[in-house]
């Protein structure tokens, strides 16, 4: 860290009354505090070219550009940033002006998106205080203060002090290099520490997600939770039943595919959250003694893999949280009569559609998250041609990881998983040899042996009675 940027943090700043603490009767906030180019280490090099066409272009029309959020807490952590947000008081209708290559996305919060081939530079008007009147540009709040609709435009200290955590609310100013601090994010950042802007129960309030980006910053960065930010996640945990499910399959996918989905799991759980995410899950790992282990099991594997820069899918992913709750739903069904297969179809679709009322699962995830779960009871079933027939089926490595998976978790006997594995590395002479080894009550894994056929007395020709 630069030796000026130390210092600043020992600067003392002018005072400023926050927006927001005047909305919630909270006391005086921080105020701006401007840190030149020379006392701190965040570099153009580090931006994409992207962003720099976005933020010059911006500039050269005599808007205000900067880059906010994530992008500089990240640079001032060291890290390399990948996604870069710019905020500006250019309305959307004049973004779309100035970018032919833009569009305005969303309702709730209306943003812009400038893309640049697969790149997309995220452009946002600064927000205004929502309890001001600003003419036809409302914001709407339901009875219990979540916020429905939010498109007030305002000023850079309105929109800084709107952001959600100290350390989001640092400004890249591209006129002078200069990062503009409006919430002491910086020493928030220098003590490791997440806290939230203005007071806690009203941010949470009006948009409860809240909670759930807590819990990821905290786990992506290594900071603790402030006490005050800590103190009514557990209470306001519930208000998550609120939000539009389609909103929050987006937020799973940032929470477990960051590369810390063990620890976002737990501190999840911890505060009270998970169980309104995926509420047959917690109920199942309270019965369950493999299941919290499959879990995590699943998120560990999830975790090596984005280290390893392999690819991941939400199939995957969905088909472990929910398989849990899946197996109670089938062996219910099945101790009431129903067979195997249609026992497994049933409660797949009973867990799904639960599951729906909560978090939206794509059909190009849910689909394949069957498949998964269907082979897993065709795994087991190697006799003739079914071992070969399974192998080529564009599911089965999923279902073959899911299945070591289960056998790591104990859930199920070991074997069956040792021996596809070495099914897959066998040439054709090995494999024949392999099938032709097991025998008929080794077919399925311990399932019934199948009764030998009792051949037909053929009745004797009405010639062979004469004769």
């Amino acid at each position: 860290m630069f030796k000026g940027f130390a210092r600043f943090l020992q600067r003392p700043g002018e005072r400023l009354k926050t927006f927001l603490g005047s909305q919630d009767g909270s006391s005086d906030g921080p105020g701006l505090r401007i840190i030149p180019r020379e006392e701190h280490p965040v570099s153009r090099k580090l931006f994409s070219e992207a962003a720099l066409k976005v933020l010059y272009r911006l500039h050269n029309a005599g808007f205000e550009a900067y880059l906010v959020g994530g992008c500089i807490r990240d640079s001032l952590l060291g890290k390399v940033p990948k996604d870069f947000d710019v905020a500006t008081n250019a309305t959307p209708g004049q973004l779309q002006d100035l970018f032919r290559n833009s569009r305005i996305i969303g309702r709730r919060f209306r943003i812009v998106h400038v893309r640049f081939g697969r790149e997309v530079i995220e452009v946002t008007t600064f927000r205004g205080k929502p309890n001001d009147d600003h003419g036809e540009h409302l914001a709407h709040r339901s009875e219990d203060g979540l916020l429905l609709r939010d498109n007030v435009w305002g000023n850079i200290e309105e929109d800084a002090l709107r952001r959600d955590f100290t350390v989001n609310a640092l400004y890249y100013n591209i006129a002078d290099f200069s990062i503009h601090d409006w919430a002491n994010g910086v020493r928030d950042i220098e003590s490791r520490t997440l806290r939230l802007i203005g007071d806690p129960e009203t941010r949470y309030r009006e948009d409860p997600v809240r909670m759930l980006r807590a819990i990821r910053f905290a786990t992506k960065l290594d900071f603790r939770l402030a006490d005050a930010t800590e103190a009514p996640i557990r209470e306001l945990a519930p208000l998550l039943l609120r939000i539009p499910p389609a909103r929050l399959f987006d937020e799973i996918l940032k929470l477990f595919l960051a590369g810390h989905a063990v620890d976002t799991f737990h501190a999840l759980r911890t505060y009270g959250l998970f169980e309104m995410l995926f509420p047959e899950a917690e109920e199942a790992m309270a019965e369950l003694p493999w299941a919290e282990s499959l879990i995590e099991r699943a998120l560990a594997n999830t975790d090596t893999r984005i280290r390893e820069e392999r690819p991941v899918t939400p199939a995957f992913l969905f088909a472990a949280l929910l398989w849990p709750g899946v197996t109670r739903r089938m062996e219910a069904i099945q101790a009431e009569g129903m067979p195997p297969i249609p026992a497994l179809q049933a409660a797949s679709q009973q867990a799904v559609s639960r599951q729906l009322q909560h978090i939206s699962i794509p059909k190009r995830f849910s689909m394949p998250m069957r498949d998964i779960w269907d082979l897993q009871q065709r795994l087991p079933k190697r006799r003739g041609k079914r071992a070969i027939q399974t192998r080529e089926h564009p599911r089965f490595r999923a279902a073959y990881d899911f299945l070591l998976l289960r056998e790591e978790a104990g859930e199920i006997e070991p074997g069956l998983g040792q021996w596809w594995t070495a099914f897959q590395n066998a040439d054709d002479h090995e494999q024949h040899r392999m099938l032709s080894k097991l025998g008929d009550d080794q077919a399925s894994n311990g399932s019934r042996k199948r009764r030998p056929r009792k051949r037909r007395r053929r009745a004797p020709s009405s010639l062979g009675h004469h004769d």
